[in-house]
């Protein structure tokens, strides 16, 4: 079968190194794509938010499914306009995906549902959530952007300067674009994400997660799309796996479904494990990026199956298995990220396979990158994830560094505690 991928970025790769697998699959397609996708599919040069120009593509290339993997185009319809066009997609539709393109509608809904979240409250106006902050005097407070923001619409303000400059940058320099924000109480407890695969009734879900998303150790700097993840999360206990999927999973399929918005695809949540319980942070309507790159090569079914299993709503009659191993990745980031940062520098240490073959059950897996005149270059941000697997975690982490250590490029920011909470929790037992 041939498979399109639309979307290019580490999240992407994982994906196509995860359909390169299958034995069903013939031919996998990307657009864009990026350096490393171009190793191991054909890329095309159509942006992944042209929905004309991806349908184009599908049919020239009679692709059998389509895989829409980026917030933006799935929130903004391309599932619904492919499939007018009658092509078999993995995703969910515009009106499912709404859970991730507004967060005020997110807040909303779980409040309908009775699905555990932070209070909170929304402005469209600088001057009255200023007000409002004055007002509760409590830090740190948590601002977000309602639309998508590429990861970094969030702020946690831990004081009232930092609250005041987030919603001056959110609604007066209209930064992420002209929607409004929502100012919530910040929770604590340890943070992880759980991803699932569902058709809409049937809930498939993945190994937990834990994501690094500060820009420097210890949990400091500027929230990114994440600098790091580790998986299985030890955080993350059969208790606590049973009340999530009890209290807050199962109630957003249903609650989902029952308004007209059967979700199809895979769905992501960001949790908090409070004391009072674990409490959703946010919705994602796709898988995450750097989570993938850490779930999918520990996913044993293929994915292929999947994919036909969630699009004919049959995912009831199919197990979904993962390998008993743990998997860490490190993102390698242009310095200056998540704010200004150069590209066009060279990188050294990637073979022309794109991976780091010589060692077992490790990737690098391409983010922000171009090839060009036989060398790769940077063009992103976040540039390359370097992962790992192994038997336990710490091994696992260590192996992951190590093969960061092969690779460099002028200004090459990463950071050096990926894991280190978690190996230590796990040490402790």
């Amino acid at each position: 079968m041939k498979v399109l991928v639309v979307g290019g970025g580490g999240r992407e790769h994982a994906v196509c190194k995860a359909l390169k697998k299958s034995a069903r699959v013939s031919e996998i397609h990307a657009a864009p794509g990026n350096a490393g996708i171009s190793k191991i599919a054909e890329v095309h040069d159509v942006k992944a938010t042209d929905i004309v120009n991806i349908i184009s593509l599908a049919k020239e290339i009679s692709a059998d499914y389509v895989f829409v993997t980026p917030d933006d185009p799935l929130v903004m319809g391309m599932v619904d306009a492919l499939e007018s066009e009658g092509f078999k997609t993995f995703g969910p539709r515009k009106n499912a995906a709404v859970i991730e393109g507004s967060k005020v509608f997110s807040k909303a809904f779980m409040k309908r549902h009775n699905i555990p979240t932070a209070e909170y409250k929304e402005f469209g106006e600088a001057e009255k959530a200023i007000d409002y902050i004055k007002s509760q005097n409590s830090f740190p407070t948590v601002i977000k952007y309602d639309g998508l923001a590429l990861g970094k619409g969030v702020t946690v303000a831990k004081d009232f300067i930092e609250a005041e400059d987030a919603i001056n940058f959110m609604l007066t320099g209209k930064k992420f674009g002209d929607k409004g924000i929502i100012i919530e109480e910040c929770l604590e407890g340890p943070e992880i994400t759980v991803l699932a695969f569902t058709d809409g009734i049937t809930v498939r879900p993945m190994i937990a997660s834990t994501d690094h998303k500060r820009a420097l150790d210890n949990d400091e700097g500027p929230n990114t799309g994440g600098m790091g993840v580790i998986a299985p999360s030890p955080f993350y206990t059969h208790e606590t796996a049973q009340i999530v999927e009890s209290k807050i999973i199962r109630p957003t399929i249903d609650g989902l479904l029952s308004e007209g918005r059967r979700f199809k695809g895979c769905i992501y949540f960001g949790l908090m494990l409070t004391s009072d319980g674990p409490k959703v942070i946010e919705y994602n309507c796709r898988f995450g990026d750097p989570e993938a790159q850490v779930i999918l090569p520990l996913l044993e079914t293929d994915l292929l199956d999947i994919i036909e299993a969630v699009h004919d709503e049959k995912l009831d009659s199919l197990e979904v298995r993962f390998k008993d191993m743990s998997a860490a990745c490190v993102i390698l980031a242009s310095e200056g990220y998540p704010n200004s940062y150069e590209t066009g520098v060279v990188i050294n240490g990637l073979n022309d396979g794109g991976d780091i073959d010589s060692i077992p059950d490790v990737s690098i897996y391409h983010s922000g990158t171009k090839f060009k005149d036989g060398r790769f270059f940077t063009a992103g941000g976040r540039v390359l994830g370097a992962a790992a697997l192994d038997k336990t975690l710490s091994e696992a982490v260590k192996r992951a560094y190590n093969a960061v250590e092969k690779v460099s490029f002028n200004g090459m920011h990463y950071r050096k505690d990926i894991g280190k909470k978690a190996v230590s929790i796990i040490n402790a037992k």
